[in-house]
């Protein structure tokens, strides 16, 4: 899967499948929906018109289904027909399982896709999740060439012309970031540690024509950052505050990302036990998804001020390593006594959040990261778990994960009850909970909000997405698409501010004129 590249067009032509493999992906009832003429050219000679009814009759999903065809060149497959109020309507998961599972092999073969125009951005995302792009398998080395893979959409019910061009870019775009994301996580830290991670976001930022700003080891000491500071200066490659900043004109808020990117999290001191170490490559999993979506989002128009910030460090085991009861002064100003170092995500984003509301003056502080395990506890392996001090804005995270797959889930929002679990009789706060059993995923988002202050009169959200970070072995690219389809408003693009959860009337002349500084909140 490594070197493929998938291509989204308006129509992928006619071809026999013996020539050309086939997939038919699609609910039962939008498949049936399809009239055969639209049909017949990529799947004649092999298939008739009575086979195709035939197989549809046949299939009965649960979840999901498939039939093949035509031995193993052209098959159909069925996606669940109905799902529950807290899943996507496209079931992107399922779609993704179903692609790589039946897609057919060889190196010519086609994705047809048939749904309706609203699904069709989560449904490419989870078609992209099926083709990661990491491996380091010795035969991956000796098949060099790119194997193109076409995706169609053919789409059913309301506004069922062809893609447009721009939509077609649009979906290109998204699944290069969801893809870049996925690899980054995919990727051991011996590949990816911090200089490789920084090198990753130059390359970026040279294509979208910007100039990162990179804070990067003692630097962080003197600026005083010693959250970030203090979790990786143990390791052999420095820690780095790193931020890039889409700046255009007529620009009327400022929004910023904030990523968690611990390219390893041995624990430090408190260290984690050999079954639960494997896989903390993962750890930079916030960082990667913010800077996929990034560079989407730029690309697409961003009409606002977008700054991403990358909070990058390796959390290390060596003679300069943090130790349990040391006391840091974090950016905020405010005092940390460490009581757990395996508790280091927190830390490193509590300096990025607030250099995000001191230096950049953000209206609206995103920090996205594999924060708790106790998320995939709280939320599940789908669902990534949302904190915010504002109702409306968790209610447009909700709508968003359903809008574009990457599922999304409150959390407690309760300072006044939950806050207390960081008390220190000699700081302004410990850096984990006194009680493992209140709360731990929303505690551990208060002790970021803590940093900006809880009076602070902003918008602030924290995505908690350990679990779905990856499936299996495999990184998913989640938090891309969750980006762009919750700020599809502030974008040019049609696509994205379709699948976008924020009201319609967010571009209305007397909605601007009452808010112009929030239009585009719900």
């Amino acid at each position: 899967m490594a070197n493929v590249e998938l291509e989204f067009r308006s129509n992928v032509g006619d071809s026999d499948p013996q020539s050309r493999g086939i997939l038919i992906i699609g609910q039962v009832p939008n498949l049936t929906r399809v009239p055969w003429a639209q049909l017949k050219g990529k799947l004649q000679p092999r298939v008739t018109e009575e086979m195709w009814q035939t197989a549809l009759s046949t299939l009965s999903p649960n979840p999901t289904d498939n039939c093949p065809l035509y031995l193993n060149f052209a098959t159909v497959a069925a996606l669940p027909s109905r799902v529950s109020r807290h899943n996507s309507p496209s079931a992107a998961q399922f779609l993704t399982r179903l692609v790589r599972n039946c897609l057919p092999g060889g190196a010519h073969r086609c994705i047809v896709m048939i749904c309706e125009r609203t699904e069709v951005f989560a449904s490419a995302c989870g078609i992209a999740r099926a083709f990661p792009l990491f491996t380091r398998r010795s035969s991956a080395s000796k098949r060099t060439e790119k194997r193109i893979v076409p995706v169609e959409f053919i789409l059913v019910g309301q506004n069922n012309g062809p893609l447009e061009v721009t939509t077609l870019e649009c979906l290109a775009n998204t699944v290069d970031g969801v893809r870049l994301a996925a690899r980054i996580v995919d990727t051991p830290c011996n590949e990816m540690n911090t200089d490789h991670f920084i090198e990753e976001i130059k390359t970026v930022a040279k294509q979208l024509r910007i100039v990162p700003e990179i804070i990067r080891g003692e630097q962080l000491k003197e600026r005083r950052f010693g959250g970030l500071y203090g979790v990786g200066k143990a390791a052999v490659h420095p820690p780095a505050l790193v931020v890039l900043s889409h700046t255009p004109e007529g620009a009327t808020q400022t929004i910023a990302w904030v990523g968690k990117g611990i390219v390893y999290d041995t624990g430090g001191l408190s260290i984690k036990g050999k079954t639960t170490m494997p896989g903390m490559k993962r750890d930079c999993g916030g960082a990667a998804a913010v800077l996929g979506a990034f560079k989407v989002a730029v690309k697409q128009g961003f009409k606002d001020n977008l700054h991403a910030v990358f909070c990058l460090a390796e959390n290390a085991v060596g003679p300069n390593a943090t130790r349990p009861d040391d006391i840091h002064e974090l950016y905020s100003g405010k005092t940390v006594e460490i009581n757990n170092t395996d508790a280091e995500g927190r830390l490193v984003l509590a300096d990025g959040v607030a250099y995000a509301c001191k230096d950049l003056g953000a209206d609206i502080i995103l920090d996205m990261a594999t924060l708790t395990g106790a998320q995939g506890i709280a939320t599940g392996k789908y669902h990534a778990a949302i904190l915010t001090n504002n109702e409306d804005w968790e209610s447009a995270c909700v709508k968003a994960g359903r809008n574009c797959g990457d599922l999304v889930h409150p959390l407690v929002y309760c300072p006044e009850l939950h806050y207390s679990e960081f008390t220190s009789a000699v700081a302004d706060m410990k850096n984990s909970v006194a009680d493992r059993d209140n709360a731990q995923s929303s505690c551990a988002g208060l002790f970021i909000a803590a940093h900006i202050g809880f009076d602070w009169n902003g918008v602030w959200l924290h995505v908690d997405m350990a679990s779905p970070v990856h499936a299996g072995e495999r990184a998913t690219g989640y938090g891309v698409a969750l980006l762009l389809a919750l700020f599809g408003r502030a974008s040019d693009d049609p696509l994205l501010k379709m699948v976008s959860p924020l009201g319609a009337n967010a571009d209305s002349q007397e909605y601007m004129e009452r808010d112009p500084k929030r239009r585009r909140l719900v």
